[in-house]
């Protein structure tokens, strides 16, 4: 923890401690105590309600809501979301996915949306510790094939807006939302101008719940972080008054405060999850005893955990790097933080095989608990973009005169 803590301001050292002791105290052992929940409850009594609840009262739920409505101003914002996102998955990746959606999206908003909407729905955010966001992009027939860029019409949101008598009536189908099941308010992209690329053609709009047409269908079914809600939405002349527009056509050039944040979110949570699958696995291999000794005492053992132990490290001080060089808006933070985010997923899902491993066969037993680590750990391979997606990505940004568009034509 001491080295954890070098090069963090005061700041960070205090909210780092904050949620240390919360996940200590209140989220592992709600795991462990609901370790079947995730599994056998339905999804409308799944979400962890009790741990939002707690998150609330420490003030955890609001860091991306402005200040005038209550929320925190954080220094060093990615880095300090970073700091967070590791120490509450390692509480459960889930859980931490819920909330860095409460913190992104309200960051969008801060930026993108009218006055007259954020007075409207950060009030409502504030008073209501049940009250989830979410992000709707992905859609059924196309996901992370569209981030390459390949700007042409072909590649257009299949989802539709058309202005109409004062509403912006959406149709299509979103899929692989975070919070989509469960949340009370919806960004959502749509094409507006089928004539133009993506980055030139789609707009985003603020939907509420209640909005008829808005379907919340089905939830997605994961291997890992469960507890979370991932959602399938439909919208069925779905009527959305027209100063609830947030940006006409180049809605996608405008959201880089959720895009590449999101990165940094997803490399700390990952990281996350493999900081705990390490402590239950150093917990394990020194109390029990297998060939006559402790496991630790086996020289393959010992080097399993120092390798395990490199990794996370690296990972975390990648993250930290990449997410203070957004902060600082460094010209290659967007690049570094694909970089983090592939680099943190490829790593920890190792780490955690590593730790499933040491365990030996009680190690892909459900009620031990180990497995979970790993089944959170292959999910990040394909949230926010896939692995090879992001590959590409990076090499666009470093090559961007002679690398492939990897998808459609050459120019």
């Amino acid at each position: 923890m001491e080295m954890q803590m070098m090069g963090l301001t005061e700041e960070q050292k205090q909210m780092k401690k904050l949620c240390h002791d919360f996940v200590d105290s209140d989220v592992i052992p709600f795991i462990r105590k609901n370790r079947e929940r995730e599994w056998t409850a339905p999804p409308e009594e799944r979400l962890p309600w009790e741990l939002l609840k707690a998150a609330d009262k420490l003030g955890l739920r609001s860091l991306g809501v402005p200040e005038k409505y209550g929320g925190i101003k954080l220094d060093k914002q990615a880095e300090t979301f970073a700091i967070i996102a590791e120490e509450l998955a390692r509480g459960d990746s889930g859980f931490a996915d819920i909330m860095g959606q409460l913190w992104k999206v309200p960051v969008l908003l801060s930026s993108i949306a009218p006055a007259h909407l954020q007075d409207v729905w950060f009030p409502r955010f504030m008073e209501d510790p049940t009250f989830l966001m979410a992000h709707c992009l992905t859609e059924p027939r196309g996901a992370s094939d569209r981030w390459l860029p390949y700007n042409v019409p072909e590649s257009n949101m299949h989802t539709k807006a058309a202005l109409k008598d004062g509403y912006w009536v959406l149709n299509g189908r979103k899929q692989f939302i975070t919070n989509g099941y469960d949340a009370k308010l919806y960004v959502v992209y749509a094409n507006t101008n089928p004539n133009a690329g993506i980055a030139d053609g789609t707009s985003s709009f603020l939907v509420p719940r209640d909005t008829p047409g808005l379907i919340p269908t089905r939830v997605n079914e994961k291997m890992g972080a469960r507890y979370m809600n991932n959602g399938e939405i439909v919208f069925d002349d779905c009527r959305v008054p027209e100063d609830h527009l947030l940006v006409k056509d180049v809605a996608i050039k405008k959201a880089g405060v959720y895009f590449s944040p999101g990165k940094i979110l997803q490399a700390a949570k990952n990281l996350g999850v493999g900081v705990a699958a390490y402590d239950e696995t150093v917990a394990y291999v020194q109390q029990y005893v297998q060939g006559g000794r402790l496991l630790i005492k086996h020289q393959v053992v010992a080097k399993t955990l120092a390798d395990m132990a490199i990794r996370l490290e690296t990972v975390r001080a990648f993250t930290r790097y990449a997410a203070r060089a957004l902060d600082q808006g460094a010209s290659d933070a967007a690049q570094l933080t694909l970089m983090a985010k592939v680099y943190a997923a490829d790593t920890v899902f190792e780490v955690c095989r590593e730790a499933m491993e040491l365990h030996g066969g009680s190690g892909v037993m459900v009620e031990v608990g180990i497995e979970k680590h790993f089944r959170d750990a292959a999910v990040f391979l394909h949230m926010d973009g896939t692995q090879d997606i992001h590959r590409f990505k990076i090499v666009r940004a470093m090559f961007p005169d002679t690398a492939g568009t990897y998808a459609g034509p050459e120019a």
